[in-house]
């Protein structure tokens, strides 16, 4: 197979897997990251192919609803099915296994630029409007409490205490969605997150104020 028949096949194969997954995190979800996977390569180098198919398969089993393990050895699988070659597997492998804010919570512990665009499109998603509402899409999913002023954002958390942390939606703008903009790995991903993070100040702005009865 080319490299277009192996992305098309992809995009089949993930759409069947995350058919019934949290609304947050479903196909629709991976496609928004692939289109700004896209848009990031066109102003940062790095291997197209390996690419699309991390941003494709980063969340093809989302260690938030299964075991660490379960991503790679999935995405293996599939590409192997594929024959896509063994170094193209164990990129995307890598991708998937260190893409997320949690496994980095202690330092970045791999890096490659096939990554950093993957992860900058992955956490742009989760900025901005599409950010807000992905954040209160997950809270309602998991039962989360709105907003509580007498509970203080969980700052500087382990990776531990970030996996088992519960707190309120609003306090996960605060504990991890606007920390996003400096972590940001490209200069492309770091000039788009700049705006959706400003429209996420904005937002929260008027939704205390709105809280407070002032407006």
């Amino acid at each position: 197979m080319n490299n277009e028949s192996i992305l098309e096949a992809t995009t089949a194969f993930v759409k069947n897997e995350l058919a019934d997954a949290e609304k947050g995190h479903d196909w629709w979800h991976i496609e928004r990251v692939w289109k700004n996977a896209k848009l990031i390569l066109k102003t940062e180098s790095a291997d197209d192919f390996v690419v699309e198919l991390g941003a494709l398969l980063h969340d093809i089993r989302d260690s938030k609803f299964h075991s660490e393990d379960d991503g790679p050895k999935v995405a293996r699988q599939f590409l192997e099915s594929l024959s896509v070659d063994s170094n193209v597997i164990e990129q995307v492998e890598n991708i998937i296994l260190h893409i997320s804010y949690k496994s980095n919570i202690d330092g970045q512990k791999w890096m490659s630029p096939e990554l950093a665009v993957v992860q900058d499109a992955d956490r742009l998603d989760a900025l901005g409007a599409i950010g807000i509402a992905r954040a209160f899409t997950y809270g309602g999913f998991k039962g989360r409490t709105l907003y509580d002023p007498t509970i203080a954002p969980a700052l500087a958390l382990t990776q531990e205490a970030y996996k088992k942390h519960e707190g309120t939606t609003v306090n996960h703008f605060y504990e991890k969605l606007l920390l996003l903009k400096d972590l940001m790995n490209t200069k492309t991903g770091r000039e788009l997150a700049e705006k959706r993070h400003v429209f996420m100040e904005r937002y929260l702005e008027e939704f205390l104020k709105e809280w407070e009865g002032k407006s």
